[in-house]
């Protein structure tokens, strides 16, 4: 199939090229446009109580809630002052019908001895805040309102400052920030990057063709992202896992293809049977790891939450077209380039008497490049039985239980923090210090006694179709004794449905706030009447709920798919096994670090961030699914070709320090470009954004060097024989169906002996 692959874009080269042009042109055009189709929201759990509350408020008495809190202060004057009320209310009056539905402050609040009038005046009495409901059918139509509003917010009478804060300014803030931090991540890594592909390849043109299909795999992303959007909704943060994956994953499978290419090229003077060669070895690999690394991140679809799912969708979208742009536009532009992927080189030539035996290495290489069984088997290149990688694991199979002993204790110990984890949900933290809408949040919590806008918010419907008073009065007084509880208030009713506003002293989406939920919720409903109770505090412990219920279905997926894709590419039971063990590890010790960062606070100095004291929950879940697919990405690349030096020698310990020396430099490199691109994402200025990119650097680095580089080659030299060992019937069905870089699966069937002992010849 990949051989077939090969030619035919070989042949088809200029048809591909201009094909991949009229694409990118769409793209460009079309697909860009997904930014105006993307919402702004996706945490919340539909189907939840509190997202029924929400539905039922909003049918019934209208939608509450603080959509926008504007920040008064008139110079120090009191709201005392005849003044100060004349200039808010002017400031107010000028706001439209069509954009505003209500508006509340503390000259129209009611008094009705509950504080709730109260905690619109700061404590000094020389603040105070109005309460928007802008106009709009879902909560995109809502921020549009706040979107056109805006300007006439700030427009305030002179002498009179004004800050915007509330839901939607917090929504438009971290928006406007993704964007920037979209802008700067690029800004900061591509030049590294190419920096580092030239010191890689050596010249500019070989290091242009990774970059050349980056830019695709995003442009073609945006464009699949935007056609999803015509049918579901798409947070804005996929984006961000769309300029992660696809620039990243595009340059490592550009990395492979080129490297294999050159590498094919020195040993064959014909283009078109390099090209093919390399798409019958490292392109089989690649589409196998991009299917790998996908189906991972598909596991996010098992989740209700449009947040998750948007990154499963923006993440598959960046794989799969990465994927196919290496698999088809890379080769033809492989085909036109030929030897000319090796001009523009910055190296300096090597002498005659070096190139004279580099030549009679390319050889070498020939032999190697054609399949080989029987007794040419243990024939081999020269090239991969010596250098650093294949010393290094030498080094470390020669003494598989000390680096075993040592490495994974301390393994471990890095993922012990995770055992106290905390988790929890977003909120106006994740935006940098000073900006506008933290500031407005963090002035109502300190220096206004109602603490803020964040309240509890249950919504009473009597059968009856009418509000008894009488039983709603007994009911809010229920709520009024609950411990923490500083006011119960009814802020509307209609259709036979009260909501009532629960202010109380905690944080508002903290611990002790979630449990006033659960509190709130077994107080018994009025005789006759349904309680469903809202609010981001219960809306918090409703996802925390469902990602809960979810995850271990995602384990399973997650695994199950892995170790069956395992067992097609190495024909082995063992090493699937293996592989998610080892995957566990090294998530162990990046989930550590990010409760010893994130939720303790260390080096939040250092990366610009302020802790709050827990993590923010989906944000594990996006690692897992990212990170998994990773390892496994980099898992096969590994195996691939320790696979292909068993089939030909027969020795364990052979085989895995040639497969490492083959691959090591390839593996570390590509991780080290990843790292960079993803890395440079832990300069956003969104707290759970800078997690991901500090919580992927350390995965992959570990996974990358402490895992691939010791850890593989420790248990599988202890592992021995066993390493291949199949059943007879699993062995014979993957010497049909089997894909493996390299030789024609069908002539080798997989190892069905028991391991041999350590110190067996292997």
């Amino acid at each position: 199939m990949f051989e077939s692959l090969g030619r035919l874009t070989f042949r088809r080269r200029r048809t591909v090229l201009a094909l991949a042009a009229l694409f990118l042109a769409v793209a460009g055009a079309w697909g860009t446009g997904v930014f105006g189709s993307l919402v702004s929201s996706g945490f919340a759990t539909p189907g939840s109580e509190s997202a029924r509350a929400l539905d039922r408020v909003e049918s019934t008495v209208g939608r509450d809630g603080a959509d926008v809190v504007v920040l008064y202060d008139d110079g120090g004057r009191t709201v005392d002052d005849p003044a100060y009320r004349a200039a808010v209310e002017r400031h107010l009056a000028d706001l439209p019908a069509d954009l505003v539905s209500r508006t509340t402050t503390y000259w129209s609040s009611p008094a009705t001895g509950t504080g709730r009038k109260d905690a619109l005046v700061s404590r000094d009495r020389t603040r105070t805040y109005a309460v928007l409901q802008l106009v709009g059918a879902d909560e995109d139509a809502v921020m549009h309102s706040y979107e056109v509003l805006k300007p006439r917010l700030r427009a305030a009478p002179p002498g009179l400052d004004v800050r915007l804060g509330g839901n939607e300014a917090i929504g438009s803030d971290i928006t406007t920030q993704v964007g920037k931090d979209i802008a700067r991540a690029e800004a900061i890594s591509l030049p590294i990057v190419l920096v580092l592909l030239v010191v890689i390849f050596g010249g500019l043109t070989a290091a242009s063709l990774p970059l050349a299909i980056g830019g695709l795999a995003i442009l073609g992303s945006f464009t699949l992202l935007r056609l999803l959007t015509m049918v579901t909704d798409v947070s804005v943060f996929s984006i961000n896992i769309v300029t992660m994956l696809g620039l990243g994953l595009a340059i490592d499978y550009g990395l492979f293809i080129v490297s294999r290419f050159r590498e094919e090229l020195r040993a064959s003077v014909d283009v078109e049977a390099a090209l093919v060669r390399t798409m019958a070895t490292a392109g089989r690999t690649v589409a196998f790891s991009g299917l790998t690394v996908a189906i991972s991140l598909a596991s996010l679809l098992l989740f209700p939450q449009v947040f998750l799912r948007s990154m499963g969708f923006g993440g598959m979208a960046a794989v799969l077209v990465a994927m196919a742009g290496a698999l088809t536009v890379l080769p033809a532009l492989l085909a036109v380039l030929g030897p000319r992927v090796d001009s523009l080189r910055l190296r300096p030539r090597l002498p005659r008497r070096l190139r004279m035996r580099s030549q009679r290495m390319r050889s070498l290489r020939l032999r190697d490049a054609v399949p080989v069984s029987g007794p040419t088997a243990a024939t081999d290149t020269a090239d991969a039985h010596h250098g650093a990688w294949y010393r290094l694991a030498h080094s470390v199979m020669r003494r598989p239980l000390l680096y075993i002993g040592v490495i994974v204790p301390v393994l471990l110990l890095l993922g012990s923090p995770f055992l106290r984890v905390q988790f929890g949900g977003v909120d106006h933290r994740a935006l940098p210090s000073g900006t506008e809408s933290r500031v407005v949040t963090e002035t109502l919590l300190a220096d206004f006694p109602g603490g803020g806008t964040t309240t509890i918010d249950p919504a009473v419907t009597f059968g009856s179709g009418a509000v008894d008073q009488a039983a709603l009065s007994s009911y809010v007084g229920h709520l009024r004794a609950l411990p923490g509880v500083t006011s119960a208030v009814v802020v509307g009713e209609a259709r036979g449905t009260a909501q009532v506003a629960v202010s109380h002293r905690f944080e508002g989406i903290s611990g002790a706030a979630r449990d006033l939920v659960g509190q709130i919720r077994a107080v018994p409903a009025p005789p006759g009447a349904e309680v469903l109770v809202g609010g981001r505090a219960a809306d918090l412990r409703d996802l925390l709920a469902s990602l809960g219920s979810t995850l271990p279905w995602m384990g399973l997926f997650v695994m199950g798919v892995t170790l069956v894709l395992l067992f097609l590419a190495f024909g082995s039971v063992v090493l699937p096994l293996k592989a998610v063990l080892m995957n566990i590890l090294s998530l162990s010790a990046s989930f550590g670090a990010l409760v010893w960062i994130f939720e303790d606070g260390h080096l939040s100095g250092l990366l610009g961030f302020t802790s709050t004291g827990y993590v923010e929950a989906t944000q594990p879940i996006l690692m897992l699914a990212m990170a998994f697919g990773l390892s496994m990405d980099y898992e096969v690349f590994l195996l691939s070709r320790v696979r292909e030096q068993w089939d030909r020698t027969g020795e364990n310990t052979t085989a895995v320090a040639a497969g490492l020396q083959r691959t090591g430099k390839i593996i570390t490199s590509a991780a080290l470009l990843l790292v960079v691109v993803i890395g440079a994402f832990s300069t956003s200025g969104i707290v759970f954004i800078k997690m991901i990119g500090v919580g992927m650097i350390i995965a992959i680095l570990v996974d990358a060097t402490i895992v691939r580089a010791l850890l593989v080659p420790a248990t599988m030299r202890l592992l021995g024989r066993a390493n291949w060992w199949a059943p007879a019937p699993l062995a014979r069905l993957w010497a049909r169906v089997g894909v493996r870089e390299g030789d024609n699966p069908s002539n080798i069937e997989p190892q069905i002996e028991p391991a041999a002992p350590v110190g067996a010849r292997q």
